[in-house]
């Protein structure tokens, strides 16, 4: 577990040992220009070489069908940057594509990051001094009965000024830097806030059109379904006619075709809802569908997944560099608190010309000019100080927790992926066995009706059992896809795989 790095107490309302107010000890600090408070360091990743109790099997079941290939996990492989390419689907590259160019919020997470930035940049003006000009005219009215002298009378003058001010504040102690710090941090949190956002719209748009595509499908089979029971339906028509069957068995399988058509709203339904929400993933609205589609058998299974090392992976998800970097800004915030109990030394000038006249505004008998420093040392403040430092240590540990809670979360989402990953091979492949002996259970009851060999409800049960059997296969072709996308989300994306993420990448030392 990852443990805040080590404070330093406060007791009585007098600093420790280590914040005295020894005079050598303060002059050292101050020639030393130092940053009290703990210096960050990175959190160590979990000492685990696994994501999951008992090792997992090299690669998944096979079915022979479609999405029915094997899987086989590469441990240590590295996660490609357009891992959805890997589906081999043309028209998902580029609905990923404009939703990665278009969506508001990939948008709005740019401007944070953007705004991030800029204020950690205004945030280190405090490294110079700070320079103003100022001019000024006015016109004036004296009374020599203001200086208690009446008889002076009263006259009357203009007054021209320009001058120019230049301050500077000796950063002894760090706590300007270490704002700055927290500043930077904020920065790096918005930065991987905008790379969590970006995986989250890419893996949505994949997962969306996957169910689209299990939807066709589900509604391509329940039209398949309809169609033979039609088909069944006439001849028990005919027989009913003939007087080899009787009205109840005809009601029934009409029952059993009205049923079945009633499926098929509910799917259109969603159908109709998954399109609306490609639309705005790729920031589009409704009415702008621009018609591209989605089917399972268009789509490839990825058969060679990477898992990366348990000590990657803290490295590359998204969330967790957040969260590292939101751990950093509490470390650095402890830092200013901590400056807050030392003095702070400023100094400031001025020059100028002051004169009656414009003319003479800038002649050597107008200069006016001014020096001085200033040292404050903060004595008695209600004990703000000492608490303010104690819930920024408070606020750090807080943030350790988080941290730990992130790191927690991303390994159980790898684990239960490549769980489901195995599951969902298993399941494909009892699926697939179940929906042919279905088929072969249908088609044999409908010989033996025909013959006279077996009564309608038989037929009826074979019927629905294969309804059943059909729709759930087509499911588990969907899970499988839609499970390998989550396996690349939970990975962390290959977002340092950009060629645009390169260079930050190494500064950040990923």
């Amino acid at each position: 577990m990852i443990q805040p790095a080590p404070h330093h107490r406060l007791t009585s309302g007098k600093y420790d040992n280590k914040y005295g107010n020894r005079l050598t000890l303060l002059l050292g600090l101050m020639l030393a220009g130092c940053s009290v408070g703990p210096d960050f360091q990175r959190p160590e990743p979990p000492a685990v070489s696994g994501y999951t109790a008992e090792p997992l099997a090299k690669q998944t079941a096979s079915t022979a069908m479609a999405a029915g290939a094997a899987q086989s996990f590469e441990t240590g492989s590295d996660t490609p940057a357009m891992w959805w390419t890997l589906f081999h689907a043309p028209a998902l590259d580029q609905l990923v594509d404009e939703a990665l160019k278009k969506n508001p919020d990939l948008e709005a997470a740019r401007a944070a990051l953007l705004q991030a930035r800029e204020n950690s940049l205004t945030a280190q003006g405090v490294y110079f001094p700070s320079v103003d000009t100022n001019g000024a005219i006015s016109r004036k009215k004296i009374n020599g009965a203001q200086f208690g002298n009446p008889a002076a009378g009263s006259s009357s003058f203009s007054l021209f000024n320009a001058s120019v001010d230049v301050a500077y504040v000796f950063d002894l102690f760090g706590g300007d830097r270490r704002s700055v710090e927290a500043m930077d941090a904020e920065a790096e949190t918005a930065r991987f806030q905008l790379e969590a956002a970006r995986l989250t719209v890419a893996a949505n748009v994949v997962t969306a059109a996957i169910e689209e595509a299990s939807l066709r499908g589900r509604i391509a089979a329940t039209q398949e379904i309809i169609e033979a029971e039609e088909q069944q339906l006439a001849l028990l028509q005919h027989r009913f006619d003939l007087g080899a069957s009787s009205m109840t068995d005809l009601l029934a399988h009409k029952t059993h075709l009205a049923q079945t058509r009633a499926t098929l709203p509910p799917l259109n339904k969603q159908l109709a809802l998954i399109r609306n929400q490609l639309s705005a993933l790729a920031g589009r609205f409704p009415d702008q569908d621009s018609g591209e589609t989605f089917d399972l058998a268009e789509l490839k299974l990825p058969e060679q997944l990477p898992v990366s090392l348990p000590s990657t992976l803290v490295r590359q998800r998204p969330d967790i560099r957040a969260a590292e970097a939101q751990l950093h800004k509490a470390s650095a915030a402890v830092g200013v608190a901590t400056a807050n109990f030392f003095p702070k030394l400023s100094i400031s000038s001025s020059y100028g010309t002051v004169a009656t006249t414009a003319g003479s505004l800038f002649t050597p008998a107008s200069g006016v000019w001014s020096l001085g420093g200033n040292l404050l040392q903060p004595v008695i403040h209600g004990g703000s100080a000492i608490h303010n430092r104690r819930a920024a240590v408070a606020g750090y540990q807080k943030a350790t927790a988080q941290y730990q809670s992130t790191v927690l979360t991303a390994f159980r989402n790898v684990a239960d992926v490549l769980r489901s990953l195995q599951a969902d091979a298993d399941a494909l492949q009892a699926q697939n066995n179940a929906a042919e002996a279905a088929a072969r259970q249908l088609s044999l009851a409908r010989e033996q009706l025909n013959a006279g060999a077996i009564d309608n409800l038989v037929l009826l049960d074979a019927q629905r059992a294969y309804e059943q059997a059909r729709i759930a296969l087509v499911q588990a072709s969907a899970s499988r896809y839609a499970d390998t996308a989550a396996l690349f989300q939970a990975l962390g994306g290959g977002w340092w795989n950009r060629p645009d993420e390169t260079v930050s990448t190494e500064q950040s030392g990923s």
